[in-house]
């Protein structure tokens, strides 16, 4: 299906993009788009170039932002970018199993599931490891985890700290594997190879001619999963607390051309 959204000829400014993070920059954490919210990112296609990355795999990107959602963005960023669209059609895709071989990869997955069989939680459903092409997606709670268990753990993780603590153990085991840890959303974290966070997408945009990148994000802290792309010197960082205020810095940034 091809995108009913004019592209091309209305925007002006061809060396500019506004790149987008998914959770709770687009959409509340792990829900759908909501209207006001498409119809805002409709408008700004209009206007501009418009690109989305994101940590989750298409499948997920899909369930968030609609079916057709890879045709409407110039750019479209999945797993950080590992595997990647633009205009609609495959760009590039690389894989984690590739950089870390089947024996590093089983040393990896096999610490993790024994260090969650020792700690304690609230409660603990299923699915903690989730593979994906280019990263490990890990859940200590489990992502089959219901909606208010997934918020009762976040508020249990600020005050505990799970995640950091379990990050803070990979990294201590596996030094030498050249792996990022990076927490972002309610429940989990990704790892995958040094260098493969958000900036992973930036080269394809450079190559093609832009200067001035736009990324809007919420997990803008260190060891969030926006940080390194919006601490990049190639970037121009807004730090955003949710949809809502995702739409005003936007347009704020086009109140000034």
């Amino acid at each position: 299906m091809e995108s009913k959204y004019n592209l091309s000829s209305s925007r002006p400014r061809k060396d500019r993009i506004f790149l987008f993070d998914v959770d709770g920059t687009l959409t509340v954490a792990r829900k759908e788009i909501d209207e006001e919210m498409k119809k805002f990112m409709e408008d700004l296609r209009s206007k501009a170039y418009v690109g989305v990355v994101g940590g989750s795999d298409l499948s997920k990107q899909l369930e968030q932002l609609g079916n057709n959602c890879v045709n409407e963005y110039d750019y479209f960023f999945t797993q950080n970018g590992l595997v990647s669209f633009k205009h609609g059609k495959p760009l590039a895709e690389t894989s984690i199993v590739k950089f870390l071989g089947e024996e590093k990869l089983q040393r990896l997955i096999n610490f993790i599931l024994g260090y969650l069989s020792k700690i304690s939680l609230p409660c603990k459903r299923g699915t903690f490891i989730e593979f994906r092409k280019g990263m490990l997606n890990v859940s200590p709670i489990g992502r089959n985890c219901s909606r208010p268990e997934r918020n009762a753990f976040e508020e249990y993780d600020k005050k505990t700290g799970v995640r950091k603590t379990m990050v803070e153990a990979l990294q201590k085991e596996f030094a030498d594997f050249k792996l990022t840890y990076s927490i972002g959303g309610q429940i989990s974290f990704d790892v995958f190879p040094e260098g493969w966070d958000k900036t992973y997408c930036l080269p394809f945009l450079e190559k093609d001619g832009y200067k001035e990148i736009h990324f809007f994000g919420d997990k803008t802290y260190k060891g969030g999963n926006d940080y390194e792309i919006y601490t990049d010197s190639r970037t121009v960082g807004h730090s955003v607390k949710n949809p809502a205020d995702t739409r005003t810095q936007v347009s704020a940034v086009l109140s000034k051309d």
